[in-house]
C-alpha cells in the first residue's frame, strides 16, 4: 500500500524528512514544512481536494485546521474528522481552531438590555451574520465539539489556547484575526485530539437525530 505523500513527492515539494503534517483549509496561509490542502488552487497549496470526500493520507503525525470546520455541514464535518482519525498514527494529533458558539451568543445578542428599538434589530442581524456569514454552516460550543470528536473515534481530547501547545510542531500556527474574549469566555475553541476510542458520546445521539430530521425537511 502506498503511503501518501511518498518520500519522492515530499522531496519534490521541498518537504523536510520527518513528521507528516497536513494543513487543511490552508487558503492563502500556507505553512512551510506542511502539506497544505485546500479546495482551491491558491498559491502555496500542495493538494487541491474536497477533504469531506477523500483524505488520501496515511501515518499522519499532525493535522491542523483553523477556521475550517465551521464552514462544513455537520455531517460533512463528522465525516472529515473520521477520515482524519483513520489517516493518522495512533499518537497523531489533530488541532482544531473554530469560533466559540457560547462567545458568539453572549457578545452578539443582548436580550433584556436593549436601550432603544434599533438595538434588537441590530442584534438579530448581527447574530445571524455570525451563523451564516463568511460561509459558516455550523457553530460549536465546547461540549458539542468534544462529543463530535469522540464520535469520530478520538480517545484523548484536550482544550488548548491560541498559539499554544505541548507539541512544538503545533505552536504558533494560528494566523487568522482575533477578537476580544470576555472575562468568562474565549472567542475561539482550540482543541487537540489524539488516540483512538470506540466509545461514543452519550450526549450526542438524541440532539443529532433531531437536527438531522430538521435538516432533511428543508
Amino acid at each position: 500500500m502506498t503511503i501518501f505523500p511518498s518520500l519522492f513527492r515530499r522531496r519534490a515539494l521541498g518537504r523536510p524528512e520527518g513528521p507528516i503534517k497536513v494543513h487543511v483549509g490552508a487558503g492563502r496561509m500556507a505553512l512551510p514544512g506542511w502539506i497544505n490542502v485546500d479546495n482551491q488552487p491558491l498559491p502555496g497549496i500542495d493538494q487541491v481536494m474536497d477533504v469531506t470526500r477523500r483524505f488520501p493520507f496515511q501515518n499522519v503525525n499532525f493535522v491542523f485546521a483553523e477556521h475550517f470546520i465551521e464552514h462544513l455541514a455537520y455531517d460533512d464535518a463528522l465525516d472529515f474528522l473520521k477520515r482524519c482519525r483513520a489517516a493518522m498514527r495512533p499518537e497523531g494529533v489533530l488541532r482544531l481552531t473554530t469560533p466559540n458558539l457560547d462567545w458568539v451568543w453572549v457578545t452578539h445578542y443582548h436580550f433584556g438590555s436593549w436601550s432603544d428599538t434599533a438595538a434588537p434589530v441590530f442584534d438579530c442581524f448581527n447574530l445571524n451574520k455570525a451563523f451564516r456569514g463568511w460561509g459558516h454552516q455550523f457553530l460549536y460550543n465546547a461540549a458539542a465539539l468534544v462529543a463530535t470528536l469522540r464520535e469520530a473515534g478520538f480517545g484523548t481530547i484536550e482544550r488548548s489556547a491560541y498559539g499554544e501547545s505541548s507539541h512544538p510542531e503545533l505552536r504558533g500556527l494560528e494566523k487568522h484575526e482575533t477578537y476580544h474574549d470576555t472575562e468568562e469566555l474565549s472567542h475561539l475553541l482550540v482543541f487537540e485530539a489524539s488516540g483512538r476510542s470506540s466509545a461514543q458520546s452519550e450526549d450526542l445521539p438524541r440532539p443529532l437525530a433531531d437536527f438531522r430530521e430538521a435538516v432533511a425537511l428543508r
